[in-house]
Parts: structure tokens; C-alpha cells; sequence
């Protein structure tokens, strides 16, 4: 597969792919739980900012088949405006929630939900000796997938690990 092409894994069946609606949706939620794992480093520097936290609502309410896409992707352009006002673990921590209820226009997001989650922990703990503390949050990640898309979501982790800066390596 090159790598400019999409995994067809993570496209919908509606759209010419293999992607199945609850599988989507599964994707949505375990985001979610990503991104909702390292919120707390936004909200100790934005407190009254409650963007990302809406967005991870609205990622959940999405796989709850709540809201429609159009309302998921506004919630991301949200946090992503949030992560603009902010650096570091904030940062990451907002871009996390943007990705994550991101996941509801293109499935393929539910890695950048995992590893901003990731980049924030590493930006948070910088003298965590050769990288363990975003090899913990890894490996707490990979825990809370559910079964029915674990095989998938290790398969989208090998293969964009390199392009992603080696976050997955747990």
C-alpha cells in the first residue's frame, strides 16, 4: 500500500471501503477515551475553556449515534482553535480531542487522537527517561481497545508508526 493512499480498512463501507458503522463508532469511542485520559493537562492551563472536553462529548455522543457528523466536525475545529491559544501538553491535549471526534468525518483520525494523547504525556514528563512515560500512556491505550477493533487499530499503528515519529512503539 503506498502511503499516500487510505487504508480502506478505515473508509466506510458507504464510501467504497470495509469500514462497518459499529467499528466506526467503536474508533470514536476508544479515541475519546484517549484524548479524555491526558484532558487535564488543557484544563489546568485553560480552565474556563471547555472546548476539548465538548469535543470528547461530542465524539462519544457521535458513537452513540447522538449527533451527526457536521455537529462532530465542528466540535473539532473547536478544540483545534483551543489548541492554537495554548503550547506544550495543552496543546497536544486539545489537538487529542480534535482528532478524536474528528474520527466521525474520517475513521482514520483515530490514531492522531492516540497520539497527541501521547505527545501530551511526553511534553508533560520531558525527563522521563528514554521516553517511558509515552510508552506507559501506549500501552494504557492498546488496554482499553476494545476487541472487536484492536486488530485494526495495531495494524494502523505499525504501519504509520514511522511517519509518526516511532510514537507507538510500546
Amino acid at each position: 500500500m503506498k502511503t499516500s493512499q487510505r487504508d480502506p480498512r478505515l473508509i466506510t463501507v458507504r464510501r467504497g471501503g470495509t469500514l462497518q458503522d459499529r467499528e466506526h463508532r467503536l474508533l470514536a469511542a476508544w479515541a475519546a477515551d484517549c484524548a479524555a485520559h491526558v484532558l487535564h493537562f488543557f484544563e489546568q492551563s485553560r480552565p474556563g475553556d471547555d472546548r476539548p472536553r465538548q469535543a470528547i462529548a461530542q465524539a462519544r455522543a457521535w458513537a452513540r449515534s447522538e449527533i451527526s457528523m457536521m455537529d462532530a466536525r465542528r466540535a473539532a475545529c473547536a478544540a483545534h482553535a483551543a489548541a492554537r491559544a495554548v503550547s506544550g501538553p495543552a496543546q497536544a491535549a486539545a489537538r487529542a480531542a480534535g482528532h478524536a471526534v474528528a474520527v466521525a468525518h474520517m475513521a482514520d483520525h483515530e490514531l492522531g487522537g492516540a497520539a497527541y494523547a501521547i505527545r501530551a504525556v511526553r511534553a508533560a514528563m520531558p525527563d522521563s527517561p528514554s521516553g517511558a512515560a509515552g510508552r506507559r500512556e501506549c500501552r494504557w491505550q492498546r488496554a482499553q481497545l476494545p476487541a472487536r477493533i484492536r486488530k485494526l487499530v495495531l495494524d494502523d499503528q505499525r504501519l504509520r508508526n514511522a511517519k509518526l515519529g516511532s510514537l507507538f512503539d510500546a
